[in-house]
């Protein structure tokens, strides 16, 4: 079954690689891509050649072609740099370098790119999406810091998480933090009760607890995201009919805030598990479209 899609198109949920969907969707169709990729396992993963990338005309304009990045320095010679330096990171960015150049294709001019990942693999990411996308477009590391799980009595516990955002284009990019939930602040003795009532618009850190095993919000999903962090990016930085993009899917929880908040989504994801799981959190949902494009479908 042949895969096509314009912004008529239904929200969709697609079982297949994500790598072999992506060069089917348009230019610039997607005004918010929020990405959750696996971290790094240290499996070997097939390398993707790519012939183009994005750079920046000296005029400002966007281009393409060999790009330079940080300090001036060639894409080339970051990459090789990292490469270098770390045997297990070739085998993670081999996987992961091509899909961020989908999305710089696939943002819209005023789009921005949510790239969520742990603390081993971050500061990675942030040079080489310097490069990718141009350091001029880097627009804030968040952290989302919580406070679950077991603690390490030999060092501090790792409690937090890095989503790197990243926008096509700095002069107009879409970003609005009046429609975003307020949150109480820490110290409402030094503020006056209007805006202790009002509450306080978020920082880069934000401090949002995990999805609790035992809540009504956990699907049995093992990375399943909470819908509180998604529902922030996705108040923020996309309109009412805008057409959210997440091709790491898992859970679907970029979907289900997408969808409550009147945004239209394409969700994908190649584990038979997840499908699953947004089957069932659909299922209630009105005019979801399921395709199933895998291998043996493609």
């Amino acid at each position: 079954m042949p895969f096509s899609w314009t912004p008529t198109s239904p929200s969709r949920v697609i079982h297949a690689n994500n790598l072999k969907v992506l060069p089917s969707l348009p230019d610039g169709a997607f005004t918010l891509i929020y990405l959750d990729p696996p971290f790094n396992t240290g499996r070997s993963q097939k390398r993707q050649t790519t012939t183009s990338v994005r750079s920046v005309a000296t005029d400002g304009s966007h281009a393409t072609g060999t790009i330079t990045g940080f300090k001036g320095q060639r894409y080339e010679r970051i990459k090789g740099d990292l490469l270098g330096y770390d045997d297990q990171f070739e085998d993670y960015w081999a996987f992961l370098e091509p899909r961020l150049i989908e999305a710089w294709r696939l943002l819209a001019d005023d789009g921005t790119l949510y790239l969520h990942l742990d603390y081993r693999e971050a500061h990675y990411a942030k040079v080489l999406l310097d490069a990718l996308f141009g350091r001029e477009c880097f627009l804030n590391e968040l952290i989302w810091a919580y406070d679950y799980g077991a603690k390490s009595k030999n060092k501090w516990p790792t409690k937090h998480d890095t989503i790197l955002v990243y926008v096509k284009n700095p002069a107009s990019y879409y970003f609005d933090s009046t429609t975003v939930d307020r949150e109480p602040y820490m110290a409402p003795g030094l503020v006056t009760p209007e805006k202790v009532a009002k509450g306080k618009l978020p920082t880069d850190v934000w401090w949002h607890t995990i999805v609790s095993p035992t809540g009504k919000e956990k699907t049995g999903y093992p990375t399943q995201k909470p819908v509180g962090i998604l529902r922030r990016i996705i108040q923020a930085s996309s309109r009412e009919g805008d057409w959210v993009l997440d091709f790491f899917a898992g859970s679907g929880t970029t979907g289900a805030v997408a969808a409550a908040l009147g945004r239209r989504f394409v969700l994908i994801d190649q584990n038979p598990e997840a499908l699953v799981v947004m089957r069932a959190r659909f299922e209630l949902v009105p005019g979801v479209e399921f395709l199933e494009l895998t291998q043996e479908n493609p």
